[in-house]
């Protein structure tokens, strides 16, 4: 092989090395936000997992396995059909126009200071916030009065006019109900600023460590696995019962149980809902406790990507005739955008679906003060003139 004289002699290319200088201007941050975000987690507002005596309780109850609560039945967190990926891409960015309401409501609150002893009332709070005066007991559930329903403030936001009662509204409590620990049924704000009007809690197992944590007494705790119950004297009762959904403030979930309860008076049983979806439990709850004189179901925030943890309407009506519940209330809606449908939706779903009426659904308005036990009473669908 002849070279020629002028030929170029191409050399083996040399390995580039990665230069250090973005790097060493990076790994500041990226260790700054790091740190922040743990700092952030140490908030009290977090709560705390479950430990000690408590922990050991969990560890023996039926419905822990494998390090979490588990449901009854098989409970996916999304659909078989889901392409995960997509159904987190609509979630932020494919939301509905109609997602909150455009104008502020303007409802008219109930002073629940100065109620009569002697009314059996339910006074609607927004979302799955409510207070129930039954035979003389003052119960609030689920109360989330912080204005959002998050860990952080810029986020599920109230919707304007629906957040209308704060915790200096509200008279001492014989009983605080939480149902679970989510952000909106168990807010920190509004719960360390209710504490000292609270003669007793009734909580699910394991929640009561996120208000210990917070200094609330463990001897005013009462703490219920699915199917205990606890004698509160005088014919009053509390039963807890199962539900269909999951529990957590942070990553780690189901450290404590999601819980419905059946509130049992002399002369009445209340169903306090919680957050569910469809399955068998209704109907056992039913078979168990007899007619329902109460019965306060979510219906809202539910999605076709989601379907096992919330109740879409149809199944609403489905699961109040089989809790054999004479009235149902249906909350869970109207004050936080939790999903993707119109904030209207679920309320005027059940009532096209129920028309003519079936079931006696009761649909006040926030804020106002009902005797749920007058059957004569005609409702105002509000939502329909509300924007």
């Amino acid at each position: 092989m002849i070279f020629e004289k002028n030929a170029t002699i191409k050399k083996r290319p040399t390995k580039k090395s990665f230069p250090l200088k973005p790097m060493i201007i990076i790994f500041p941050f990226l260790v700054a936000i790091v740190l922040a975000v743990f700092l952030f987690l140490q908030h009290p507002k977090f709560g705390k997992a479950p430990s000690g005596k408590r922990l050991e309780r969990i560890k023996n109850s039926p419905n822990y396995r494998d390090g979490q609560f588990q449901n009854l039945n098989l409970t996916p967190q999304f659909s078989e059909d889901t392409f995960v990926p997509k159904a987190i891409w609509d979630f932020v960015f494919g939301k509905s126009k109609n997602l909150i309401p455009t104008e502020s409501f303007h409802f008219s609150k109930t002073d629940l200071k100065n109620l009569n002893t002697g009314e059996n009332i339910y006074v609607w709070m927004g979302h799955s916030s409510y207070f129930l005066q039954i035979e003389g007991k003052k119960i609030l559930v689920d109360p989330v009065f912080s204005g959002n329903a998050s860990p952080v403030t810029f986020t599920t936001k109230a919707f304007d006019g629906a957040d209308l009662y704060t915790t200096d509204d509200i008279p001492e409590l014989d009983y605080l109900v939480i149902t679970h620990d989510h952000w909106d049924h168990l807010d920190y704000e509004t719960v360390t600023q209710l504490k000292s009007k609270v003669k007793t809690v009734i909580t699910g197992l394991g929640t009561a460590e996120h208000l210990e944590y917070w200094k609330y007494d463990p001897s005013k705790i009462i703490e219920l696995d699915w199917n205990e119950n606890s004698d509160l004297g005088n014919g009053f009762k509390i039963y807890g019962e199962p539900t269909r959904h999951f529990s957590g403030r942070t990553l780690g979930k189901n450290k404590a149980i999601w819980a419905s309860f059946v509130f049992e008076t002399p002369k009445r049983k209340i169903y306090i809902g919680g957050d569910s979806g469809f399955d068998d439990h209704f109907e056992n709850i039913g078979k168990k406790h007899g007619v329902l004189d109460l019965a306060i179901l979510e219906n809202g925030q539910y999605n076709k990507d989601w379907p096992f943890i919330h109740l879409i309407p149809e199944e609403f009506l489905i699961a109040a005739q089989n809790l054999k519940a004479k009235r149902i209330i249906p909350v869970h809606n109207s004050k936080f955008a939790l999903a993707l449908h119109d904030w209207k939706e679920p309320l005027e779903k059940i009532s096209i679906i129920n028309n003519p009426e079936k079931l006696r659904v009761i649909t006040p308005k926030i804020g106002e003060k009902i005797f749920w036990e007058d059957d004569l009473k005609v409702y105002e669908k509000w939502w329909r003139t509300a924007k």
